[in-house]
């Protein structure tokens, strides 16, 4: 980012590439779920919005508003805006 290296974890990254790779489109957090943690899940996303809160630390300068990973409210998340870089 700013051309300064950011360490992921994997989650994260396949999380951010997920997003970034389907731009504009929005995702409930059990797609996300079943998508990047690859099970069938019926219980508690937590971990998704837990995931996206720590994505959102290492790429948005301000996570409190974002530019990249948006919450659409009631629907889940979405990627918008330019490259990240």
């Amino acid at each position: 980012m700013n051309n300064v290296r950011i360490d992921l974890t994997v989650k994260e990254f396949e999380l951010l590439t997920l997003l970034s790779t389907h731009p504009e489109q929005v995702f409930s957090r059990s797609q996300l779920l079943n998508k990047v943690w690859d099970v069938d899940y019926y219980g508690d996303t937590t971990t998704v919005t837990v995931h996206i809160r720590r994505l959102r630390e290492k790429i948005e300068a301000n996570p409190s508003e974002p530019e990249y990973i948006k919450t659409v409210w009631g629907i889940g998340y979405k990627f918008e805006g330019r490259e990240v870089t």
